[in-house]
């Protein structure tokens, strides 16, 4: 189909090809820019004075160019070429800018770029600058309506030129706002041209797109230079595609060409000389001067070439954020700032998805060690991070050995292809027809590793390519799989990359330890591994699910971020509402000094619970659960407590004496869920329960604390791991268990009548509501069930032995308060037995025994002398007394309150804490 388009320019009327109008198009801007140069008196092109200008080059050598000028006005050096040409001056001298869209997106921020230039202080600066904000994806709008045949192209086109012309009559007056009208409505009207031809074809080249792409940058470097022009400095603006030759690649990038562009960089000077130049970035051209783009990231990389071209000082690169993150901060709120990174390790961040630089922005620099800065245009006060080479005091600084891991980066939507058989081992050539397979399908290749013993071959690719990979693989091994050499090509969909980058990771031992330990804490399964030998980077593929977790867990590990736990509190009854009350007066304590971080997300009661997505304000929680609470459902509230991927780990804080609740702890511990309880149901039910429950927290870096379910806030239950872990052998553990009747027959004593001593209790809080729960022994047994089962003796609670203190007429009473009105009645019994000890110089107590020695244990009322330590408790104390073959002759004793909120509550906190150290804070 023959194609043409009227174009009306210069008085005549042509008929083109595509081809011809796309060269017509530029030869006409080209002619129509040289033909305003020349004549408007705004654009000075006159050389500067001779002079020699001496600098320090990036590679520390000091050398001199001497800059030769005639006085030949700038129309004779256009069409004069064989005047002496300006030599471009090199070096130190030199800054180089670049301000993405975000930056010159308004006609206030321009002006505050065109402030940025004017206050360097370099002698001579290069600013590199993308199209507005927006713009490219206007223009590329334009091509897309035009190729489906979208008659709104035309409007469209018009509002590019409205928003254009709008900062421009904002920004500029007089000849400079006339200029850039005039070449404004040549270049739209052009376009609208291209994109008529377009329209008509139906279809656009490549070299057509970067054309019409291509605009953005030079509307907006016209209009910025002309406002830095304004504020007394000698500007002119570079079309880039005069300058900057590429080679396209077959990889969808471009290759400098630096030998023509620097030739052409000279040219481009000896015809502007200035001191501050305004160029295009994202653009350039072919060998053949056919324009085209630097693809992703282009107008960094921009920057990147001219800055290694004219060897500045310096690039900086302007944004909105205050500098290269630790990791994303949107995924890790304790993110920071890094003040300095090398070359291979923002190389390293950037390849695995972090917001740093592309990689190929850093290769032009690295030649000649030019620092890149970032920096953010809204907070002029942040220093930035300085991509650099580190000097070999900054190696061995401080600063740098202190943080062998300086980033962390993730890329999501990756899906990971397992090639293994046994036939692979030892065959050459296998990898090379896996890879050759996935290059025909033009699948990217993330990330590799391969067992060295050569039965499997995984690597990772985005999961939008990896049905393509599965089908090639599948099509090229077929033989090989129906014949067994290979078992399997399987893929493993929903994963997300995890790279740890540092340059001293190389050089500090542990680090791929401490790695994987933060990864095991926060329960996270690490599906394949890739390290290269120079150890800048360890990468990780986990679940997709995992991702945030993962990086909150690892970053916080090594940098020392506050160890955030997600909290949920079961049962606000007296010891939850006690411990909420410590959290809240503790909570920022823990944080500053600490690095604690621990956020209640949930409560829930019986009946009601409350949620939140960020933390309950401790102070107000109980006005909240009457506010905001929901109805109570434990499934919904453990998934709501750990469902926040942005907190690494998880625990729920079981403070009821519910066999219910504590019938949830195998499932909650097996989803990663940390387990802390004062609650001894889970651990004295069923034997077989209880197994199950302990071999699954062995199995994994997933906690389960329970201190408080047998000495409140004493350190029962870790005196005695502390014993057996040691070495040392469980004779017997014998002990007053129970405040309440610790504090019972502390005061039942002289002629005071047992009930009056158990009324007395009940009134001050030590008892249950029912004083039988507590002197039916029960509670007792089963502390003497748990320590025996944590001393190695598999025993059922029926298999011990329980005095109980409650006379056998009364078991059956109806109520507490029934209870309490008939026990005077039997209070001589217990009398009797008080006065038969007191004559022989005893004392009764209520004690619970483990003797492990006849593997049996049990709960009874024994004697012991006035002089015993159990003789010597005075109100609720209780003591625990371990006879074992190191403390054989001298029983090990622990003594102290072991009843009340307060205590109980403590001894929770205290199991929360050692969670927390468990999972990397400090200790």
């Amino acid at each position: 189909m023959a194609l043409s388009a009227s174009i009306s320019g210069g008085g005549a009327s042509r008929l083109l090809s595509p081809a011809a109008l796309h060269h017509d198009s530029l030869s006409s801007c080209k002619l129509e820019e040289k033909t305003k140069i020349s004549s408007s008196s705004n654009l000075s092109l006159l050389p500067r004075s001779p002079a020699t200008t001496a600098f320090r080059t990036g590679c520390g050598r000091k050398e001199s160019y001497r800059i030769h000028a005639s006085s030949s006005a700038a129309k004779a050096i256009l069409l004069d070429e064989s005047k002496e040409k300006v030599l471009l001056p090199k070096g130190d001298l030199w800054s180089v800018h670049k301000f993405g869209g975000t930056c010159v997106g308004t006609s206030q921020r321009i002006k505050n770029v065109a402030d940025i230039i004017a206050n360097d202080s370099s002698e001579g600066k290069f600013v590199v600058v993308s199209a507005m904000s927006k713009v490219t994806d206007m223009m590329y709008d334009l091509i897309n309506k035009a190729q489906s045949r979208d008659d709104s192209y035309v409007a469209a086109a018009d509002a590019v030129f409205e928003k254009h012309k709008l900062t421009a009559m904002d920004l500029l007056d007089g000849d400079d706002l006339a200029t850039f009208l005039s070449r404004l409505h040549h270049d739209i009207n052009n376009l609208k041209a291209m994109l008529r031809a377009i329209y008509i074809a139906g279809h656009a080249t490549e070299s057509f797109s970067d054309f019409v792409a291509g605009h953005g940058e030079l509307w907006s470097a016209q209009i910025l230079s002309y406002v830095v022009k304004k504020n007394g400095v000698d500007c002119q603006w570079m079309d880039t595609r005069d300058v900057l030759i590429v080679n396209p690649t077959s990889a969808n990038q471009v290759d400098p060409d630096f030998v023509e562009s620097e030739k052409r960089l000279e040219e481009w000077f000896a015809q502007n000389p200035c001191k501050a130049v305004v160029a295009t970035g994202f653009i350039a051209s072919t060998p053949g001067n056919i324009p085209t783009t630097l693809k992703r990231d282009g107008s960094d990389f921009s920057a990147a070439i001219m800055g290694a071209m004219l060897r500045a000082r310096q690039v900086t690169i302007w944004t909105d954020v205050d500098g290269v993150y630790s990791a994303d901060p949107r995924k890790v709120s304790e993110a920071v700032i890094l003040k300095t990174l090398s070359y291979q390790e923002a190389w390293e961040m950037s390849y695995f998805g972090a917001n740093v630089l592309h990689p190929r922005t850093i290769i032009p620099v690295m030649r000649y060690d030019i620092p890149i800065i970032i920096r953010n245009i809204f907070n002029l006060s942040a220093p930035g991070t300085m991509i650099c080479r580190p000097s070999v005091d900054e190696e061995f600084s401080g600063l740098i050995a202190d943080a062998p891991v300086r980033g962390f980066a993730t890329i999501d939507n990756v899906a990971l292809v397992n090639v293994e058989g046994t036939g692979m081992a030892g065959i050459p050539g296998t990898a090379s027809d896996i890879f050759a397979a996935v290059k025909d399908v033009g699948a990217n290749v993330i990330m590799i590793s391969q067992a060295s013993s050569e039965h499997s071959v995984c690597f990772a690719v985005p999961e939008k390519e990896v049905k393509a990979v599965a089908d090639a693989l599948r099509s090229r091994f077929r033989q090989a799989l129906d014949a067994g050499r290979l078992s399997q090509v399987a893929v493993i969909p929903n994963c997300s990359i995890l790279a740890a980058v540092g340059q001293k990771m190389a050089s500090t031992p542990g680090v791929s330890a401490t790695l994987f330990n933060a990864l095991a804490k926060a329960n996270i399964n690490v599906r394949a591994i890739a390290q290269g030998c120079s150890e800048y980077n360890v990468t990780v593929v986990i679940k997709r699910e995992d991702c945030v977790r993962a990086l909150r867990a690892v970053h916080s590990r090594f940098y020392l971020s506050k160890t955030t736990i997600s909290m949920g509190i079961v049962g606000p009854g007296l010891i939850g509402a006690t411990l909420l009350d410590q959290l809240k007066d503790q909570a920022a304590v823990l944080k500053e000094d600490f690095n604690i971080d621990l956020r209640v997300m949930g409560i829930t009661g019986s009946r009601t619970m409350l949620l939140s997505n960020s933390e309950i304000d401790l102070l107000r929680w109980k006005e909240l659960m009457e506010e905001k609470g929901e109805v109570a459902d434990l499934d919904k509230f453990a998934n709501h407590v750990q469902g926040n991927h942005f907190i690494p780990n998880t625990v729920l804080v079981d403070c009821t004496a519910d066999s219910g609740i504590a019938s949830h702890y195998y499932d909650w511990l097996r989803r990663g869920i940390h387990v802390v309880t004062p609650n001894k149901k889970a651990n004295s039910g069923p034997l077989d329960e209880y197994l199950k429950l302990r071999a699954l927290q062995r199995q994994s870096y997933t906690h389960y604390f329970y201190e408080a379910t047998v000495g409140a806030g004493l350190p029962i239950i870790s005196t005695l791991r502390g014993l057996l872990e040691t070495g040392d052998k469980i004779l017997q553990i014998e002990g007053i268990f129970s405040g309440t009747l610790s504090y019972i027959f502390n005061n039942f004593v002289g002629t005071r009548a047992f009930s009056d001593v158990v009324s007395e209790a009940k009134e001050k809080g030590y008892t249950e509501p029912d004083p039988r729960d507590d002197l039916s022994g029960t509670d007792v047994a089963r502390k003497v069930i748990i320590l025996a089962r944590e001393s190695g003796l598999k025993l059922e609670l029926s298999d011990i032995p329980v005095q109980s203190l409650v006379p056998e007429p009364l078991r059956a009473s109806a109520s507490a308060e029934e209870f309490m009105n008939q026990l005077p009645q039997f209070d001589q019994d217990i009398a009797k037995e008080r006065q038969a000890a007191e004559a022989e110089g005893y004392v009764l107590r209520y004690v619970g025994v483990v003797d492990v020695t006849r593997a049996e244990g049990r709960v009874e009322l024994r004697r012991y002398k006035k002089d015993h330590a159990f003789a010597q408790l005075a109100g609720s104390d209780n003591i625990i007394a371990f006879t074992t073959s190191r403390y054989k002759e001298q029983p090990l004793i622990v003594r102290g309150p072991g009843a009340g909120a307060q205590v109980t509550a403590g001894g929770v906190f205290s199991d929360i804490l050692r969670l927390a150290s468990y999972l990397g804070a400090p200790s």
